[in-house]
């Protein structure tokens, strides 16, 4: 089945509790920055590569793209390698030239030359706005699509828009807490 945007003629309770819980995450995730200038927000004051602006960069990437899934189907979420590249040559960080989409990836994660904390904020609002636009849209959660051919997909796996829903949940959760982390190591402020 494929997912369509035709309105529902109402926001049925498990439509609106997901929508709450993808809310709170995101505010959960973008309270973490709050206070912070914008060379705070590229710091990484970790081992690992994140920085905070970074953080709400690849989240709401990830939103955006599992949301074009949602309304396109796997050709949303490409990930084709160039002519003669295998997925162990690019796992083995020894091919011949980089897909753009890894290229992009890598650069979600970290606050690039001329990006401010203000315009990630606001690409996320406008990610969430219409990321709550296709949902309160879309007929059924149940619709599904095949996910896209990658090593980290199951060989013939689908995904329905409620399945998709819970994956930007979780992944939105999951980097509010790296980001606190983060910011806690920044300078001592907790989210909360």
């Amino acid at each position: 089945m494929t997912a369509t945007t035709t309105p529902p003629t109402t926001l049925d309770g498990e439509r609106a509790d997901l929508l709450a819980e993808l809310a709170a995450a995101r505010s959960a995730l973008t309270t973490t920055v709050r206070g912070l200038g914008d060379e705070q927000a590229g710091e990484r004051p970790t081992a690992s590569a994140l920085c905070p602006g970074g953080l709400i960069k690849h989240v709401a990437a990830i939103e955006e793209g599992w949301l074009r899934f949602v309304l396109e189907g796997p050709s949303a979420l490409r990930y084709d390698l160039p002519d003669g590249v295998t997925w162990a040559d690019l796992a083995a960080g020894t091919a011949r030239e980089i897909p753009q989409w890894a290229i992009d990836n890598q650069n979600n994660f970290r606050m690039l030359p001329g990006e401010t904390l203000a315009g990630i904020l606001q690409r996320y609002e406008q990610v969430a706005a219409r990321s709550e636009e296709i949902i309160t849209a879309v007929p059924d959660l149940s619709a599904t699509h095949p996910l896209p051919e990658a090593p980290w997909n199951e060989p013939g796996a689908a995904h329905s828009v409620r399945r998709v829903l819970m994956h930007v949940i979780a992944e939105t959760a999951q980097h509010a807490g790296h980001a606190d982390i983060i910011r806690e190591s920044l300078d001592g402020q907790k989210s909360s």
